[in-house]
């Protein structure tokens, strides 16, 4: 069942859809992998970084969120 979630929520991350929300089930699923497995755990524990990694970052610029909802961009001003 965990598999289909973490396949299901990598879909949706590549397609671009709902990304922050993909990457955070992402995450949640890979970490929980990574506890039920203590002789492997590099991998899932990678997989739930860059899943997380991708949620705080949010969509790109060619992504289906991007499209719906507009690019956000955060501009840092001199003080």
């Amino acid at each position: 069942m965990a598999m289909i979630v973490a396949a299901g929520a990598g879909a949706l991350l590549l397609a671009g859809l709902w990304t922050p929300i993909a990457g955070v089930i992402a995450s949640i699923v890979e970490i929980g992998m990574a506890f039920s497995l203590p002789t492997d755990f590099q991998a899932p524990a990678l997989a739930a970084a860059i899943a997380l990694a991708l949620a705080l970052l949010g969509p790109g610029a060619w992504s289906v969120d991007a499209h719906n909802y507009g690019r956000k961009r955060i501009l840092i001003k001199d003080a």
